[in-house]
């Protein structure tokens, strides 16, 4: 199993959708908030990803061909 911590930051289009509940139920991987900030026209989640390597993967891309910016995370410091 791996881990993985990433900053998922929202645009105004995406806000209301589903996102997080998606990554959970289309691909094999547990969510954990571990902090998040959402208003009504954007917003940003840290998430814990569990699951295999390659379907968080999948899953990581699929997001971000939704249209949001995913961050890779280092302990509670952004990388890159």
């Amino acid at each position: 199993m791996a881990n993985r911590r990433v900053k998922i930051t929202f645009p105004e289009v995406m806000v209301d959708r589903p996102l997080v509940y998606n990554l959970s139920h289309m691909f094999e991987i547990e969510t954990s908030i571990r902090r998040a900030d959402v208003g009504a026209k954007t917003g940003w989640v840290i998430l814990e990803l569990i699951g295999a390597e390659d379907e968080i993967e999948r899953g990581i891309q699929w997001a971000i061909s939704q249209g949001v910016r995913v961050d890779p995370i280092a302990g509670d410091v952004i990388e890159g």
